[in-house]
């Protein structure tokens, strides 16, 4: 290829770049520009509902772009994503447990006062508080939170099945500024505008907001006490039975899988075959119960109570309301569960994903927590791992992984 003609090889993947690239930012420039433009009007809203303009500026100053980090995290959300064993192991685990107790133990008066004034199990306030933000350890890393107006405002413009729910978050958000108790700043949460350490939608936040500690405002970003009561409080308007269980893991006899969805009394599903995996017996047989198969009928069984559809009007996922349910039972010391999920062949259970993250630590392979999830960081190790071994390197825990490592 002569000189002259890698010149204008060159030229024309250059001017190709510059086109592709002007073209891109005339794209940003727009969508930004309808942003922009989609915030000004929704100031007449937002008006009609008693929010000033002063509040209107200030929860907006500075914020010219939507967050594209709101929109890519919409759809992906575990609940709908997971297969109810991943999404188990990663919640209700060891390392989950353990810092349940310590945080029973270091906030044993508050978790006390708020169970005794409210009537709601500590112990499920605790596996709620892990759920959500870790204890709280989600809201000390500023990447994973957004500016709630503008997460809001973004689902509000750009996504039409959640736009509705996004425009009436966003007039509570602001009416929470506009009440004082935070600052724009302080006005972080999720992807959804869920907020503090339980993770509080806005409209929920203003129906059960609690300023449990006396400082004259509803703070669940900073005052574990508020947002404690504040969970506590939701549960309990919404028909929390005191001291009574969210369910009972159950044995499935042949063939009833056909009553998936039914409910009848306790006594009635002990008369049908039901037991207690751990060999006790159901207690006040006249309770009712209603059968959860959440695997499919190869998998446990579940006969849930009222409690469970009560944690239910936290989030509305069966498999959030079992791993709340199961997370705090462990944490009380009343024992996980007994029987296994039905996982695939070469899929690790949860103990198993315990032991490979320790190995891989032990051979200098991982330098993350032992916690039992397996991100980036832990599949980069794998890879590495997999790669010495001779094996595929696909990043994947698995069986034959921690088998050749035990090797």
């Amino acid at each position: 290829m002569t000189v002259i003609k890698q010149h204008r090889l060159a030229r024309t993947a250059f001017s190709l770049i510059a086109a592709f690239t002007l073209a891109t930012s005339a794209i940003d420039a727009k969508a930004d520009s309808g942003f922009k433009s989609w915030i000004a009007k929704f100031y007449e809203t937002a008006a009609k509902s008693g929010i000033s303009r002063t509040t209107y500026e200030r929860a907006f100053a500075g914020i010219s772009e939507p967050d594209q980090d709101v929109l890519r995290k919409a759809n992906t959300q575990p609940e709908f994503t997971t297969e109810i064993w991943d999404y188990l192991d990663s919640r209700v685990n060891p390392y989950t447990v353990k810092i349940g107790r310590e945080m029973a133990s270091r906030h044993g008066r508050t978790l006390a006062a708020v169970e005794k004034h409210f009537g709601v199990d500590r112990n499920i306030l605790l596996a709620i508080w892990s759920m959500e933000s870790n204890y709280g350890t989600v809201l000390e890393k500023p990447d994973r939170l957004h500016s709630v107006p503008q997460a809001l405002a973004t689902l509000a413009w750009a996504d039409e099945k959640r736009a509705k729910f996004a425009r009436t978050q966003l007039i509570a958000a602001l009416k929470i500024l506009q009440a004082g108790d935070v600052t724009p700043k302080q006005l972080t949460g999720s992807w959804a505008g869920a907020m503090g350490h339980t993770q509080f939608i806005p409209t929920s936040y203003l129906l059960y907001a609690v300023d449990a500690d006396g400082d004259g405002k509803r703070d669940i970003w900073h005052s574990i006490p508020d947002a404690l009561a504040t969970s506590a409080n939701l549960l309990s308007k919404n028909g929390w039975e005191n001291g009574k269980t969210w369910g009972y893991e159950a044995a499935l006899p042949a063939g009833a899988a056909r009553y998936s969805g039914q409910t009848k009394t306790l006594a009635q599903w002990a008369a049908l075959g039901f037991t207690r995996p751990n060999g006790k017996p159901f207690p006040r047989g006249n309770d009712r119960a209603q059968l959860k198969l959440p695997a499919g009928g190869q998998g446990p069984a579940f006969l849930m109570m009222n409690n469970f559809f009560v944690i239910k009007k936290y989030n509305a996922s069966d498999k959030y309301a079992i791993a709340v349910g199961l997370l705090a039972d462990e944490i009380a010391g009343y024992g996980g569960m007994v029987q296994t999920w039905p996982r695939p062949q070469n899929v690790l259970d949860v103990k198993e994903k315990f032991e490979l993250q320790h190995r891989m630590k032990q051979l200098g392979y991982y330098q993350g927590e032992v916690d039992g999830n397996f991100g980036s960081g832990s599949k980069a190790a794998i890879s590495a791992l997999q790669t010495r071994l001779g094996m595929q390197a696909d990043g994947e825990p698995s069986k034959s992984l921690l088998k050749a490592l035990r090797n």
